[in-house]
């Protein structure tokens, strides 16, 4: 996201002023640069020339689509919450060591221009806490909650505490080298396995305990392997087969995530597969005093 160093206005000149601190000129290379800076647009000059030392932040964006849609929203959006939410993605690069991208800003401005608008109408967005981010991706979600809280003391206003949550999965869409939404999907599926064990088991897990942490991460990398086609196997199935009879229950939901998976993803689970999943469970179980041997001293340990 360059800066005012790196303007260099042609020949042209502005070809257009959206406010008084946005417009729009094209570069040597024919490009659309969308540049800001406080008062950049004010009392330009009669040949249309700004001083590059006033230009603040550029955007150069490659599809006319996107264009259109960064003047719309540089436009709309007030030139402090665009301000706000500029500082704070420069922090977040600074503690990611890695630039951005182009996109990421933008959305982040759009995103938080959507809230406090509705802020401003008595209106709050759904959300919810989602411990799993903190645990799947500490980095992002560290950074994220740094940029709400940027954010925040920028605009000398609460926003609510699930903004990290929205953040982080701002972060994740431009940090990730995947397709677009694949880190949300995976988020999603392991979020869907989550409440699949707490249905079977009754109550809600203790998002906060080392055995929670550990099989959040054993779900993600066992989708992970599903869709790398390396899922755990053997020849051996006594063990699977003593687990699927010692513990019932927590094979039962077991076996509704591997009904989960195949018709989330259109793979079968191996019994491998689900024999950890069934150790994983009987340890969350166990943990809240809901394992199957319960206060039983002899009971073997998994």
């Amino acid at each position: 996201m360059p800066g005012a160093g790196d303007v260099s206005l042609p020949p042209g000149g502005v070809q257009k002023l959206l406010n008084n601190n946005v417009v729009v000129s094209i570069d040597a290379d024919g490009r659309e640069r969308v540049l800001m800076g406080r008062g950049i647009g004010f009392q330009l000059k009669h040949d249309g020339r700004i001083d590059p030392g006033k230009v603040e932040k550029t955007f150069i964006l490659d599809q006319a689509s996107d264009t259109a849609h960064a003047r719309k929203l540089l436009t709309d959006a007030p030139y402090t919450l665009v301000q706000a939410v500029l500082r704070a993605v420069d922090e977040a690069e600074r503690e990611l060591g890695r630039d951005l991208g182009r996109r990421f800003p933008l959305a982040v401005i759009d995103h938080v221009h959507y809230v406090v608008e509705r802020l401003d109408q008595g209106i709050r967005i759904p959300g919810t806490s989602m411990p799993e981010l903190r645990i799947l991706h500490p980095d992002e979600s560290r950074v994220a909650e740094h940029m709400a809280a940027s954010i925040a003391a920028s605009l000398e206003r609460e926003l609510p505490p699930e903004e990290g949550v929205f953040l982080t999965m701002h972060l994740l869409n431009a940090t990730r080298d995947e397709p677009n939404g694949t880190a949300a999907l995976l988020f999603r599926r392991v979020q869907h396995v989550v409440r699949t064990v707490e249905t079977g088991l009754g109550t809600a897990l203790d998002t906060g305990s080392a055995d929670y942490a550990r099989f959040v991460l054993h779900v993600r990398f066992l989708l992970q392997r599903l869709v790398e086609r390396t899922m755990l196997a053997s020849g051996d199935s006594s063990f699977f087969e003593f687990a699927k009879h010692r513990y019932p229950r927590a094979f039962g939901i077991a076996e509704s995530v591997k009904a989960y998976v195949l018709a989330a993803t259109g793979s079968a689970l191996t019994d491998e597969e689900v024999l950890y999943l069934i150790v994983h469970v009987e340890r969350l179980a166990t943990s809240m005093g809901r394992g199957a041997d319960a206060g039983d001293p002899g009971a073997p340990v998994l």
